[in-house]
């Protein structure tokens, strides 16, 4: 008696069909699984056991062989409880096979049959409809991050009992549909507002350039002085978020099991602060069972570094492949995942260790040595790969005093997204999607300046000894200046403007 039921399996952020292939025959009493499963896999067999038999179905009292193909993925949790199940009682002939081949089926069984929550079950619907299935059974909770993805049914269970009355045609359960306009308008609600910054006139032009062609920053200065307020109001200021971006974000936290019932769909762009005592896996991902980082929890967002030289030196130097390819690779003996990391990088530090370098009331205590210490925790080729870099002085009392009201973040949103639809015009065809992303081909065809441009360039990279990433970081800036002006041709004050924002390079 041989029985094959659908599943799935992770691998990163995407999932692979997987066959349940369940054969009972004469022997001795034992369920052995094969096909690479991890401990929870295994330990499966006590549970699907407990679970048949509380339900009121027969055990076959035989030899059970359940073999998970492609025999060479690792296979782990305990999604596979309820397809080895119905494979079980389908080999019995408890189930008809009509329906098996045309649905996943994921699930963890409680000892009294009931279907418990899992991961990764919106990426499940996308394998479902990219292999032209009908459709997928899951726990009744998974139902809205999978019923945000069209052309497949998506059916949810609480029971095993409701799962084999479906598949014999005995109980009929509606598809689940997701509003997914809805789901977006959850995250347009209203939060921090650059309304109520005072003053940092400087800073915030800085933050709606970088926000304008998704530039990483760097924002240097005293403590109290405004950094982290700044950055939290960054995603206010971003674009909304495209469908794409949103399923791709969604499957990161959907497999890391983040996502919240009412909220299927990561719709307003994700802004992660971990703390500096992170380490390299917590912010890149891996450990023997590899899982996304918060650099792959920030995808299509901001990551926001506080206390920059704070973090230990190699956790900031990991850091450098993924900003520059937008994904992270995470290699194993068994395996090799990919996860997406297309970031907005923010950062904040202080100019010394007391904080109060250059600051005109407070007496800095630091010496020489201990400012370069400092400083030389983050490293050169770190700082080049971060676009835009500026001081960010004390507020005076006079702007606190202010009781005006500053720029709204809907007022900057406005020219970001109109600077935003230039790029998109620019890159149609590619899967560059922003200034800060484009190629050396695309910067040589893009970002020619006028000669005056490229006068001032020219004595400033000889002057200043710029290295060619830093040479083209600032073109890129001055890319999104011109299109924040609106300007075809990138002129000297676009350049002059840009060279503003490499301040740590003038210091050199």
């Amino acid at each position: 008696m041989l029985a094959k039921v659908l599943a799935s399996a992770l691998l990163g952020i995407d999932a692979i069909l997987v066959d349940v292939e369940v054969d009972i025959a004469q022997g001795l009493p034992q369920l052995a699984t094969v096909g690479l499963p991890d401990g929870a896999v295994k330990e499966s067999k006590d549970r699907v056991k407990a679970a048949l038999k509380n339900s009121g179905y027969d055990f076959p009292n035989r030899k059970i062989t359940v073999n998970l193909a492609p025999a060479d993925v690792k296979k782990e949790g305990a999604s596979f409880d309820l397809p080895i199940s119905i494979g079980i009682l389908a080999a019995t002939g408890a189930v008809k096979e009509d329906q098996l081949r045309r649905y996943i089926l994921l699930g963890e069984l409680s000892l009294d049959g009931g279907v418990k929550p899992v991961r990764g079950c919106l990426s499940v619907a996308v394998a479902a409809r990219e292999a032209g299935l009908a459709g997928i059974i899951i726990p009744a909770e998974n139902v809205c991050e999978g019923g945000v993805v069209e052309g497949v049914e998506v059916i949810g269970v609480t029971e095993l009992s409701q799962v084999v009355d479906f598949l014999n045609g005995n109980l009929a359960i509606a598809p689940f549909r997701a509003d997914v306009e809805a789901l977006f308008s959850q995250g347009c609600e209203a939060g921090d507002d650059f309304s109520e910054v005072k003053g940092q006139e400087h800073a915030k032009r800085a933050l709606e350039v970088a926000a304008a062609g998704s530039h990483n920053l760097l924002m240097i200065g005293p403590p109290g002085s405004g950094k982290t307020m700044l950055a939290r109001r960054i995603p206010s200021i971003l674009p909304p978020m495209l469908f794409e971006e949103a399923i791709e974000t969604t499957k990161v936290y959907s497999v890391m099991g983040l996502l919240e019932r009412d909220h299927a769909l990561i719709s307003s762009r994700p802004f992660r602060s971990p703390h500096h005592t992170i380490s390299d896996v917590g912010l890149i991902g891996g450990s023997n069972t590899p899982k996304p980082g918060e650099v792959s929890l920030s995808h299509n967002g901001v990551l926001f570094l506080d206390e920059l030289p704070e973090f230990k030196q190699h956790v900031l130097e990991v850091l450098r492949q993924p900003m520059e390819d937008g994904r992270v690779t995470i290699s194993r003996a068994l395996s090799s995942v990919t996860y997406p990391s297309r970031i907005m990088l923010v950062a904040a530090m202080n100019p010394c260790p007391c904080g109060y370098l250059s600051d005109p009331i407070h007496q800095c205590s630091c010496t020489p040595l201990m400012i370069h210490r400092y400083r030389s925790r983050v490293s050169g080729p770190l700082l080049d790969r971060i676009d835009i870099h500026i001081e960010v002085p004390a507020v005076k009392y006079r702007d606190l005093a202010d009781r005006g009201e500053s720029e709204s973040s809907a007022a900057i949103a406005a020219r970001v997204s109109r600077s935003r639809e230039v790029q998109k015009e620019r890159f149609l065809g590619t899967r560059v999607r922003s200034n800060a992303q484009m190629t050396a081909r695309m910067i040589r065809k893009f970002c020619e300046p006028d000669e005056a441009g490229s006068r001032m360039l020219e004595v400033v990279t000889d002057r200043l000894g710029l290295s060619a990433r830093s040479y083209t970081r600032i073109l890129k800036v001055a890319r999104t200046i011109a299109d924040l002006e609106g300007a075809e041709t990138i002129r000297e004050h676009h350049i002059s403007e840009a060279i503003q924002y490499r301040s740590l390079d003038r210091k050199t």
